[in-house]
């Protein structure tokens, strides 16, 4: 005889996927955003799976509802937060095939700008923005009326465009610009460093007061290349230590030597060279170095 959930879980297993990817968008850590899953598949058991026309639907609702309400409640914990808050780099397949919104949406330059936004014009952003999801979807979703969605919406948009990063859509383009940067990093190559970067480049570090980083970002080339130039110097990191992988639908780093935390570098790549360097070195946001990676 079947199980009595296994048509439950069928449909749940069905849509987990994006039912992650919608609650790391708003949420910024995968822990959290596994837990808010993981609660709208509680929920989803104690229905009657007959009176659901639309299983998608619902656990969307589900699942966007949990998530904002979490995220109204972790806001307040991160004005506290020690030095940068960044979100949690979230390890995805390098064969994704993924929409140039989806990737964009998940890039960390993306999620700082989403931190900016209040949690339910974050929640409508996202929702429309990368999942194509309609306004009267949305209203029902998010309890509002479809005038006020598109009101948020609207607002949501225009905030994010007067922050948006400059983006680099080609895949190749970013790979050889962070392999450039690696060498030129990992051989005190100062010429090569001054190449690769923006004159306005800017490195965001994220310690979480548990390591050793700036609690500022450092700004202007000159800045940031004394910086890596010291860190390289003063840590001697070889070669081997340096990992290229696939992050947040892009190039990263992860810096692993073996007696010392390791860290995950994010170059924000637009024009053909690094705009922003994320250092990514709170140990709390590392745990899921090894895990399957996301497509």
């Amino acid at each position: 005889m079947a199980s009595a959930n296994a048509e439950p879980t069928s449909a749940y297993l069905e849509h987990r996927d994006l039912l992650i990817g919608i609650a790391y968008r708003l949420l910024g850590r995968v822990a959290d955003a596994e837990d808010v899953v993981q609660d709208a598949w509680l929920r989803w058991t104690k229905v009657r799976q007959d009176e659901v026309e639309n299983p998608r639907a619902f656990l969307v609702r589900i699942t966007s509802n949990l998530a904002l309400d979490r995220l109204r409640r972790i806001k307040a914990r991160r004005e506290t937060y020690v030095g940068e808050w960044l979100p949690e780099p979230l390890l995805t397949a390098p064969d994704a095939a993924e929409r140039v919104e989806l990737v964009e949406s998940i890039s960390v330059a993306m999620l700082v700008v989403m931190e900016t936004l209040s949690p339910l014009e974050r929640a409508v952003f996202v929702l429309n923005e990368a999942f194509g999801i309609s306004y009267p979807e949305l209203a029902d979703i998010l309890g509002r009326s479809q005038a006020a969605i598109r009101q948020i919406a609207h607002r949501a948009r225009r905030h994010v465009e007067e922050r948006r990063p400059r983006f680099d859509r080609d895949a190749a383009t970013r790979g050889l610009v962070t392999e450039r940067f690696l060498a030129a990093a990992t051989s005190g190559d100062v010429k090569s460093l001054l190449q690769v970067l923006a004159p306005d480049v800017t490195l965001v570090a994220d310690g979480g007061g548990l390591v050793r980083a700036p609690l500022r970002p450092v700004s202007g080339v000159d800045k940031v290349v004394r910086f890596l130039v010291a860190v390289q110097a003063r840590e001697s990191f070889p070669a081997e230590t340096f990992q290229l992988i696939t992050v947040n639908g892009g190039p990263g780093i992860v810096v692993g030597a073996p007696d010392s935390v390791p860290s995950i570098l994010i170059l924000d790549v637009g024009d053909g060279v690094v705009q922003t360097i994320y250092l990514v070195s709170n140990p709390n946001k590392l745990t899921g170095l090894h895990a399957q990676p996301a497509r």
